[in-house]
C-alpha cells in the first residue's frame, strides 16, 4: 500500500463492517486537507496441530479481501481530492493498532466504529476503545454504527463538550473549540451536576447546588478566556443543568454532530482510562464521541 500522508485520519477496522466510521473519517480528512489511512486488524490465533483446519494464510487472505473492500468504499466516498491508503495487521487487535499508530508518528485522530455488543459479550471481550484509550495519546473518535451525519439536515451544527473540573479541562476546551470552528458549528460546554439523596433539607441543598453551578460556569468562561483560543465565528454557550452527567450528555448527543469528552486521568496506573461517565456515554451516544487525553499539549 502507498504511504499515508503526514498526520492522516486513521480508521481502525475489525471483523465488522464500518461504513459509519469510514464516512466520518472522510469528512474529517476533507476538513483538514489530509488523507485517510485504514488499518484492518485480523485477529490471528496461535496455530498448532489442533487447528489444522484453520490456516493462517486463509485468515490473511480473508483479511486482505476485507481491506480491499473497505479501501474501495472509502475511495468512493472520498473522491479524487482525498488520498486513501491502508495496511493489514495480523495479531491481537489493541496491540497491533497501538504499534501501527506509533509507526505513523503523527496520526491526527484514530476513528473506530462502536459495536453494539450484548452485555455478556462486553464482559468477556474488553472494549477496543478502552484498550486504546489506555495506551494512546492520540485523540480517539467512537462512531455509532447507525450514524448518518449531523441531525436535522439543515441549520447550524452543534458540538457539545462535557466539562468536569474547569482547570483540568484545557484539552477538552481546545478540542471542542477546534471541532466547532472546523464545522461552522455552535458550541455548548456542559457541566452537569446532581444532588446526593441524603440531605436533611433538599431545598437548601438545591440552592447550594445552583450556586456552585453558577460558580462553575464562571470558571469555565474564565478558563476559556485564559486559553486565548480563536473563537471568531464560534457561538459558545455554557450550560450547567441539574442532571446526572452521563444522562445529560447522552441526551445532548441526539442533537449534536460531535460530543467531546476527556479521558479519565486515574491517580494509579491500573485505573480506568475511560471513566464511568465517558464509558456510559460511549455505549449510548447517538453521535460520534471524541475522547481527548487530559495531558494533550495545546
Amino acid at each position: 500500500m502507498n504511504q499515508p500522508d503526514p498526520r492522516p485520519v486513521v480508521v481502525a477496522l475489525g471483523d465488522q463492517p464500518a461504513e459509519a466510521a469510514l464516512a466520518f473519517a472522510v469528512d474529517e480528512a476533507r476538513r483538514h486537507g489530509c488523507g485517510v489511512h485504514v488499518l484492518h486488524v485480523v485477529h490471528a490465533l496461535p496455530q498448532g496441530p489442533e487447528m489444522v483446519l484453520v490456516q493462517a494464510v486463509d485468515v490473511e487472505a480473508v483479511g486482505r479481501q476485507s481491506l480491499r473492500e473497505a479501501l474501495e468504499h472509502c475511495r468512493d466516498l472520498a473522491g479524487e481530492g482525498t488520498p486513501v491508503t491502508g495496511r493489514l495487521l495480523l495479531g491481537t487487535v489493541v496491540h497491533e493498532l497501538v504499534d501501527a499508530v506509533a509507526d505513523l508518528e503523527a496520526a491526527r485522530v484514530v476513528v473506530l466504529q462502536h459495536r453494539d455488543l450484548s452485555r455478556v459479550r462486553r464482559l468477556v471481550s474488553r472494549s477496543t476503545t478502552s484498550g486504546l484509550a489506555a495506551r494512546l495519546h492520540v485523540p480517539l473518535v467512537s462512531v455509532p454504527a447507525g450514524w448518518a451525519g449531523s441531525p436535522g439536515g439543515s441549520g447550524t451544527a452543534l458540538v457539545t463538550a462535557g466539562v468536569d473540573v474547569p482547570e483540568r479541562s484545557d484539552a477538552v476546551l481546545r478540542a471542542a473549540v477546534g471541532a466547532a470552528r472546523a464545522r461552522g458549528a455552535r458550541l455548548e460546554l456542559v457541566h452537569a451536576w446532581s444532588l446526593p439523596g441524603f440531605h436533611d433539607d433538599p431545598s437548601l441543598a438545591r440552592v447550594h447546588g445552583e450556586s456552585l453551578a453558577v460558580q462553575e460556569a464562571e470558571e469555565i468562561r474564565k478558563r476559556l478566556a485564559e486559553l486565548d483560543l480563536d473563537l471568531e465565528g464560534v457561538d459558545v454557550e455554557v450550560r450547567t443543568p441539574e442532571a446526572p452527567a452521563a444522562e445529560r450528555l447522552v441526551e445532548a448527543s441526539r442533537a449534536s454532530s460531535l460530543l467531546v469528552l476527556g479521558k479519565h486521568d486515574p491517580r494509579i496506573p491500573l485505573g480506568s482510562h475511560v471513566g464511568p461517565v465517558a464509558g456510559a456515554v460511549l455505549r449510548e451516544a447517538a453521535c460520534p464521541v471524541l475522547l481527548v487525553d487530559p495531558h494533550q499539549p495545546g
